[in-house]
């Protein structure tokens, strides 16, 4: 088993799967193993092969034998986090569990048919899965905690770099580097104001009686949370527009209507579900002032003469971003774009947004592109021209080009060492007892079984 199954055990260990009849979900339970004080069941097994196989999980031999690995190391943590005094607060587990029922209540269809499924309460369901996720946070702390603060400095990366052979080397595709100048069409007051007033018509019709939920689903703007009645589930202030959340930490009573609130996505009216501690958890009613035509043409005619000058010599790309553009994030860097994977400035094609990739996939080196429109990461129109500032072949990665990657997997090695170090010196001190049904395992010929 790799350090990443042992690091980061996936949150499938405890979801279930949701065609499984009646039957097919039964099975008996007894003890297959003792860890510490911690036990494992035979169903505990069972169950997660299951629902590993209705994802797909083809496995690299045999799934039972995996699955009984992780839950071994995941006990070994368990014991560790108690003997660190690891704590997990009630309200991170409380977000958690709302996230994953809430994921569980999109892929069944609604809240009832949940219900039906489990043929419990949502109280229930809660109830059963809360311990759950206790558990899995306390683990997936302990293992961050474990490698915490592991680096390498540049002369472990070289060293790291020239024992690889030459077959594991990773390939590298090819990547580009964009200059971008993006300028938001002008506001429009009257576009302003009738986002405003849709969104009091709605808040009236709530007031009087009306699912909040419902509308968000038919009017929200908010793709990502309107086909979930609005709701975005515990976050914290940090996490949440300032102006959002003020409003929205604001409210007091369960279902209480902010008014209307401003932020940089647009106007919204929020309704308070739930408030524990430094959380909150609400729905929302996200309306976009619209914009029209002639702003468009507006925005479309000041790149072009921004391109223009460029063209013509009478300014650098680079000068022309810091002073015509508007994404503030680019402006200051020759209007370099990020890229929001990975904070770096470099991009694989299929990385890029839609409007980006049509541009790019056509365009020659230096040459600056006719204006475009495309979305910014708020989903707000923007019209943009760029240029390829450097493209980078396919290649086998290298020091000079690909540093960061290639010191990224020196740190993921380290990590990987350092937790195997751990596991090594924690399955000598723990009392661990494996069942006979699972002698044959390969795995627990690394130190599980004590000779």
């Amino acid at each position: 088993m790799t350090f990443y199954n042992k690091l980061f055990i996936s949150a499938t260990l405890i979801l279930l799967t949701f065609n499984l009849s009646a039957q097919e979900q039964f099975i008996a339970d007894r003890v297959i193993a003792n860890v510490g004080d911690k036990i494992i069941l035979q169903s505990d097994v069972e169950n997660q092969v299951i629902q590993l196989k209705a994802q797909g999980y083809q496995g690299r031999g045999d799934i039972k034998c995996e699955v009984f690995e992780e839950l071994l190391v995941q006990k070994l943590l368990l014991i560790q986090a108690e003997l660190d005094s690891i704590e997990i607060g009630m309200n991170q587990v409380e977000g958690e569990l709302e996230n994953r029922l809430n994921y569980f209540i999109r892929q069944i269809g609604s809240q009832e048919k949940l219900e039906e499924f489990y043929n419990k309460s949502m109280i229930e369901i809660k109830e059963d899965f809360r311990p759950l996720i206790r558990e899995q946070l306390l683990t997936q702390t302990m293992q961050r905690n474990l490698v915490i603060g592991v680096k390498v400095s540049p002369k472990e990366v070289e060293a790291f770099y020239k024992k690889l052979p030459k077959d594991s080397i990773p390939m590298v595709n090819t990547q580009y580097q964009i200059n971008q100048i993006a300028v938001y069409p002008p506001e429009d007051e009257i576009s302003r104001a009738e986002a405003r007033e849709k969104l009091l018509n709605i808040r009236e019709r709530i007031i009087n009686g009306e699912r909040f939920s419902t509308l968000a689903v038919l009017y929200s703007e908010d793709p990502g949370s309107a086909r979930r009645g609005g709701e975005l589930g515990f976050r914290t202030r940090d996490e949440l527009d300032p102006e959002f959340a003020k409003a929205a930490f604001r409210l007091t009573d369960d279902g209480g209507v902010s008014r209307i609130v401003e932020s940089e996505y647009g106007f919204h009216i929020i309704q308070l579900i739930s408030k524990q501690g430094n959380q909150v958890n609400v729905r929302h009613i996200l309306i976009t002032p619209k914009v029209d035509i002639q702003q468009k043409i507006k925005a479309k005619n000041k790149l072009d003469s921004i391109a223009n000058l460029i063209r013509n010599d009478s300014i650098t790309f680079a000068n022309a971003a810091l002073r015509f553009s508007e994404d503030e994030q680019s402006r200051l860097n020759d209007g370099l774009m990020v890229n929001p994977m990975n904070s770096s400035t470099r991009f694989e094609l299929e990385e890029l947004p839609k409007a980006e990739y049509n541009i790019v996939k056509d365009l020659a080196m230096g040459e600056i592109s006719e204006p475009f429109e495309t979305i910014d990461d708020k989903g707000k129109p923007i019209f943009k021209i760029i240029k390829i500032a450097k493209k980078i072949d396919a290649h086998k990665a290298n020091l000079k080009e690909d540093y960061e990657m290639i010191e990224e997997i020196a740190v993921m090695q380290k990590q990987q060492q350092k937790f195997e170090e751990w596991l090594k010196e924690s399955k000598k001190k723990t009392y661990i007892h494996i069942d006979d049904s699972f002698i044959n395992c390969k795995f627990l010929k690394n130190g599980w079984i004590k000779q």
